[in-house]
């Protein structure tokens, strides 16, 4: 499964980027036939809480799941999206089989 990761107007370091990759890497461990996993990262307002944004949006025949999540940590929003993904996953794969 081909993975980006897209941050608007900052950039990630390599620890955040590895644990990103790790999460997903999850996902791909749950379905064969993801073609497509596209991962952005965005700030909504930087001086209030809350404000990290994380979309993912995961291409699969037929379909694409799409989730976005937002927390205090990029880290917690990713993970919580990733959490989501594997629901809709379980209907995908309910649905499709």
């Amino acid at each position: 499964m081909n993975t980006t990761i897209n941050a608007v107007k900052f950039r990630t370091d390599l620890k955040l980027e590895k644990f990103v990759m790790d999460k997903v890497a999850k996902i791909d461990r749950l379905v064969d036939n993801a073609t497509k996993c596209e991962v952005t990262l965005k700030v909504d307002k930087p001086e209030s809480e809350n404000n990290k944004i994380a979309e993912i949006s995961l291409n699969l025949p037929g379909q694409t799941l799409f989730n976005s999540k937002q927390a205090d940590t990029f880290e917690e929003a990713v993970a919580d999206c990733v959490d989501s993904l594997k629901v809709q996953i379980d209907k995908y794969k309910e649905r499709y089989k």
